[in-house]
């Protein structure tokens, strides 16, 4: 008898919900045939089995959540089927009446032992994560339309919900002047009460724990990227009518990041026990925003084999897919170097946290039309109006000391300000 457990979905996730079985008890099933899907609040995964054999019980029922490495079910390999289990009724758990703080995860239940859902409301059956989503926000599951499996409300279900009313609602006017508010209480109409969602809860911990552990230092560089916005502008309407998106500035600094890590590789490196561990190829990750829900930063496996074009694609298609949570668990893993791009927004210069065990992160900044000065080859100096932004890196002190990080910095602007962008295009 074999285990399946809840598989790491992420770095930073630590627990997954069950939204389909495929296979039910008694099935057959062949080595990495999707057995269940799950999701997460950065992924929606397909997971395969991890082995042939007979399903041979459920443990984690649809719409349980269970923590990463938790058993969700087992699996027989001697083809035998097993005979299907007796239907359970679920244990009654009444929906709290009032939001208030999320609850901690509930462990893995049986499918059994009727702890895999509970009910809220008239008999409503709600698995945990959507019974956290109706406490945080006071809402009656009673009025909630579920479109799940029997008419389970799943978590699109109460997000849809939320939406449709937000859009709707209307402040509540504030007391009468004369009754004045009660001791300690607030007007009102004039705060909203927005409840940190799982990935911000998340990112939170992550961060703080980055702070903690490495001791941050920012070194930031002045680029002209001219060389790279000649090639922007000869290229970027054939460009986006052959490849369906805009030719940005972020994969040519993506492609200079990978040779420059090259000549510095301990910043593409990771800190373990009392050791640098030092990777000898390039997992680009490249944070994304998830429409200001939180950040992802799905990962470039093997960028620095990759040419400029190539890597353009594959950010754009990782980009657009975390953004509607398609991702698989393999493509946000794994990353040894991050770059994050404010630079859209037109910022000056960002301090961003490092995305442990990382010993470095890039910020990516505003880039402007600005006077600079350039040189002729006969030694002679003019004004001359280029495309001028900074790149700034955050960098773990425990790893290397300043000089180091500052070669490579200027290793990156040389690379950035000299290369043949248009050779690199071809």
């Amino acid at each position: 008898m074999s285990e399946v457990r809840m598989p790491q979905l992420g770095e930073t996730v630590v627990e997954g919900t069950i939204v389909q079985w495929f296979k039910q008890v008694g099935d057959e099933v062949a080595e990495d045939e999707p057995l269940f899907e799950v999701s997460t609040d950065k992924v929606d995964s397909e997971v395969p089995s991890p082995m042939a054999g007979v399903l041979t019980e459920i443990v984690a029922a649809e719409g349980d959540t269970v923590e990463v490495g938790a058993v969700i079910a087992l699996l027989s390999g001697d083809g035998a089927a097993a005979p299907s289990p007796p239907a359970a009724t679920p244990a009654p758990v009444q929906v709290p009446p009032e939001p208030g703080p999320a609850p901690e995860p509930e462990p893995a239940a049986s499918a059994l032992d009727g702890e895999g859902t509970a009910s809220g409301g008239e008999g409503i059956l709600l698995s945990p994560v959507v019974r956290r989503l109706i406490a945080e926000n006071g809402l009656d599951p009673s009025q909630v339309t579920g479109t799940g499996k029997g008419g389970r409300i799943t978590r699109a279900d109460v997000e849809s919900h939320l939406s449709q009313h937000r859009a709707a609602a209307v402040p509540s006017a504030p007391p009468p002047p004369s009754a004045g508010p009660a001791a300690g209480s607030r007007p009102a109409g004039r705060d909203t009460i927005v409840p940190l969602n799982n990935i911000r809860r998340i990112t939170g911990e992550h961060m703080v724990r980055s702070k903690a552990v490495s001791p941050h230092v920012l070194t930031a560089v002045e680029v002209d990227f001219e060389a790279v916005e000649r090639v922007r502008q000869a290229r970027r309407a054939d460009f986006k009518a052959e490849h369906g998106f805009s030719l940005t500035y972020l994969p040519f600094i993506a492609r200079a990041v990978c040779d420059a890590l090259h000549a510095y590789p301990h910043i593409n490196a990771s800190v373990g026990d009392g050791e640098l561990v030092v990777h000898n190829y390039v997992n680009l990750a490249i944070a994304v925003d998830l429409d200001f829900q939180g950040l992802l930063a799905p990962v470039v496996a093997d960028a620095d084999r990759k040419r400029l074009v190539p890597i353009a694609e594959e950010v754009a298609d990782l980009s657009q897919r975390a953004r509607a949570k398609k991702l698989n668990a393999d493509e946000i893993s794994g990353g040894t170097f991050t770059i994050t791009n404010p630079g859209q927004w037109g910022t000056m210069m960002q301090f961003p946290i490092i995305n442990q065990p990382q010993v470095a992160i890039l910020s990516t900044d505003g880039i402007r039309r600005r006077p600079v000065v350039v040189a002729a080859e006969d030694g002679s100096e003019a004004i001359a109006i280029h495309s001028v932004g900074v790149l700034a890196l955050a960098w773990d002190h425990r790893a290397f000391d300043g000089a180091y990080v500052a070669a490579f910095l200027d290793q990156l602007r040389s690379i950035i300000e000299t290369r043949d962008w248009h050779a690199e295009m071809s």
